[in-house]
């Protein structure tokens, strides 16, 4: 009988495998705080706006019609 070793996530800070140091769950404004997914590291608007250049693609779907 083989002794498998389940699969180990991979870290999302350091090129490495999750040695569960919990350095991820840390609060970037806050290094005493856990991560509560506040979302105020990330300037989250209430609004967005975003211009369309274009639809690529969209000519083969209108061939069709």
């Amino acid at each position: 009988m083989q002794n498998k070793q389940p699969h180990k996530q991979q870290c999302v800070l350091y090129d490495r495998e999750c040695i569960g140091c919990m350095e991820c769950e840390t609060c970037d404004l806050d290094p005493n705080k856990i991560c509560d997914n506040c979302g105020k590291c990330l300037d989250i608007r209430d609004y967005a706006a975003i211009k369309i250049d274009g639809i690529i693609g969209l000519d083969k779907y209108n061939k069709d019609k």
